[in-house]
């Protein structure tokens, strides 16, 4: 299937979900990264906003934002800023994204690691995205540690990959933790 039929099957999956069944997916797929060595280790956290089609990444900011350090992206022309998370300075920004305000910009190399947005992975990590490459861009400058979450049905068999493309070393699920074949060498 090629990246524009996959964007297309996801979209109107996701439509088709209730807000019980987007909460109840939510809350199972954080409580497994819970449990991974990776996120208990992990100090300082990559995470976004979700739009209201993704998995909501809300209520587990929230809940962590006190014990973690969060970080958010802010859309900066082609390239990606990484600010602190503070749910009280959040604007909306570039594509009508909640996004971080102020000039606290740190580098991606000071993350461990990095929650990755996608349409769909498959079972090797790679990852389609929404087709801007913002993230294949911050993420080809990162040893963080890169996690994808979705729901189940974004878990496709095989994406096409471009030599540009970075992917994934884990992606969760509501029902699975995949580990990937993607993991960078440090």
């Amino acid at each position: 299937m090629n990246t524009d039929d996959t964007r297309r099957r996801v979209k109107a999956h996701k439509a088709l979900l209730d807000d019980v069944e987007r909460a109840t997916a939510a809350a199972k797929v954080f409580a497994l990264l819970e449990k991974t060595a990776a996120f208990v280790m992990a100090r300082n956290i990559l995470m976004y906003h979700s739009l209201p089609d993704e998995l909501s990444t809300h209520d587990f900011l929230d809940k962590w934002a006190g014990r973690k350090s969060f970080f958010l992206p802010r859309v900066n022309g082609v390239d990606l800023d990484i600010l602190p998370y503070d749910r009280a300075e959040l604007k909306l920004g570039a594509f009508n994204i909640e996004e971080p305000t102020g000039e606290g910009c740190i580098s991606i190399g000071e993350m461990d690691m990095v929650i990755v947005p996608a349409v769909a992975y498959d079972r090797r990590g790679n990852r389609v995205g929404r087709g801007k490459g913002y993230y294949d861009r911050l993420l080809a400058d990162t040893s963080a540690t890169r996690i994808g979450i979705a729901y189940d049905f974004q878990l496709v068999d095989e994406i096409d990959v471009e030599p540009h493309d970075v992917g994934v070393d884990m992606v969760i699920t509501d029902t699975r933790l995949l580990y990937t074949r993607n993991k960078k060498q440090r």
